[in-house]
C-alpha cells in the first residue's frame, strides 16, 4: 500500500503553519504544565500539539484510511445516501 499524498506533506517540516486560539480552562492548562516535562516536552503548548497530532492520526486511521473509509466508500458506491452514512458514522463514534 502506498502512503497517501496528505501524509507525504505531513512528514514535510517546513510546511505553513497557522495561528490557532482556543480556550482551555486553566486547571486543564496547569495539568499540562505538570505532564509536559514527564513526557519530555519543554513546555504544554508542544505536548497540546502532540495530543492533537496523536488523535488526528489515529482519527485519520479510522475515518479517512482504515475499514471505516472502505465501507463507507462501498456503501457510497451502492447508493446509501449521504445523510445515513453521516449519521451511522456518529453513531459508531459514540459507541467506540
Amino acid at each position: 500500500m502506498s502512503i497517501p499524498e496528505r501524509i507525504k506533506t505531513r512528514l514535510n517540516k517546513e510546511r505553513p503553519m497557522t495561528t490557532v486560539t482556543l480556550r482551555i480552562p486553566v486547571d486543564v492548562v496547569e495539568s499540562l504544565k505538570e505532564i509536559a516535562p514527564q513526557r519530555g516536552f519543554s513546555g504544554y503548548q508542544p505536548l497540546l500539539k502532540a495530543y492533537v497530532s496523536e488523535g488526528l492520526r489515529k482519527d485519520e486511521a479510522r475515518y479517512t484510511f482504515g475499514a471505516t473509509a472502505r465501507l463507507i466508500a462501498a456503501l457510497r458506491k451502492r447508493g446509501v445516501p449521504q445523510e445515513v452514512l453521516d449519521e451511522a458514522v456518529k453513531d459508531e463514534a459514540i459507541s467506540a
